[in-house]
């Protein structure tokens, strides 16, 4: 089981205060087992995980906790085994005493292109909307974030962010196995929240801005990313079938129709910071994800296209502040 009391008793007497009432509730049926038959296996592989001195961990340049000289044969066979338990791991990547973890995505690529455009985030409260396994969240304590809470329905991923926090050790990080739907209206709370990777999978993409707005304090800045096409104002994309294979992908809009979508609601000085293509480099399956990938997704006699037909997967990241 994870142990949320650390997380829930630090939220007292604070502006998150008011979800404090819904969380225990909301991770229990989040982590319910009887609705995740797969949960109780992903709870082995983490009570399997051996005790491990810690001495060094690296948050700024990547995530790399411990070496491969901190334990012996057996106990490093011990950590892979179990890490492997949780495949597929989808971002990363992570080094946990001499185990590489390589992961689908290059994360650690995303964030290289997104930091330079961030508000600092030294002392502030952070919020990642659809963080997956967490890599960001570590990659944002490592700036010297004040707290950092991700939010995930996927099981799955919670469980592989508790392995990771178990060789780091207690730090003010944490992954609920819940969605932005379970946060009270109108929080007003977080200095930065992030959506990467979020706002094409949601029916309603004007509803999803509004909820991220809803969880910043005044003057607080959103950080987004998700997939563009070429196009001018008012272009969107909204595939009839798949895209890319994935059959959950709703509006794919041009920088210039999603700025003026921050615009409509109620954000300032909407940007765009960074836009380029996906590459097969940056996406791809490893020994720790072995289904299909980017390269799958892809037209074989043309990968500027999809399997489907439409423009290859193309990624923006905008950066806007919630109103004064």
């Amino acid at each position: 089981m994870i142990d949320y009391s650390a997380l829930l008793h630090s939220l007292k007497d604070t502006k998150l205060e008011p979800w404090l009432k819904l969380l225990p509730e909301q991770i229990a049926r989040g982590l319910d087992t009887q609705r995740f038959g797969d949960l109780p296996g992903w709870y082995e592989a983490l009570d399997a995980l051996p005790e491990v001195p810690t001495n060094t961990v690296e948050l700024r340049q990547q995530v790399a906790v411990g070496h491969e000289d901190d334990c012996d044969d057996k106990t490093r066979e011990q950590i892979r085994s179990a890490l492997e338990l949780l495949i597929p791991w989808r971002k990363g990547p992570y080094h946990v005493h001499g185990t590489f973890i390589d992961t689908e995505w290059r994360s650690d690529w995303k964030w290289d292109r997104v930091l330079p455009h961030l508000a600092p985030l030294k002392d502030r409260l952070i919020l990642d909307v659809g963080c997956g396994n967490g890599y960001h969240c570590w990659r944002m304590l490592g700036e010297g974030a004040r707290q950092v809470i991700g939010i995930d329905p996927s099981p799955r991923f919670v469980v592989q962010f508790y392995c990771l926090k178990h060789f780091i050790g207690q730090s003010p990080v944490d992954v609920l196995p819940v969605g932005i739907e379970a946060l009270p209206a109108n929080l007003q709370a977080f200095d930065t929240t992030f959506s990467m990777g979020v706002l094409y999978h949601r029916r309603s993409p004007m509803d999803h801005l509004r909820e991220l707005k809803a969880t910043l304090r005044p003057g607080g800045q959103l950080v987004l990313e998700t997939l563009v096409i070429d196009g001018k104002l008012g272009d969107v994309l909204v595939p009839e079938g798949r895209y890319a294979k994935m059959n959950n992908v709703w509006f794919l809009p041009s920088c210039d129709t999603l700025i003026s979508w921050l615009r409509k609601c109620g954000y300032k000085n909407p940007r765009m910071v960074d836009c380029n293509v996906t590459t097969t480099d940056e996406q791809r399956a490893t020994d720790w994800m072995r289904f299909h990938s980017l390269p799958e997704f892809l037209d074989p006699q043309n990968p500027e296209l999809t399997a489907e037909g439409h423009p290859a997967p193309m990624r923006a990241v905008f950066v806007a502040e919630a109103p004064q």
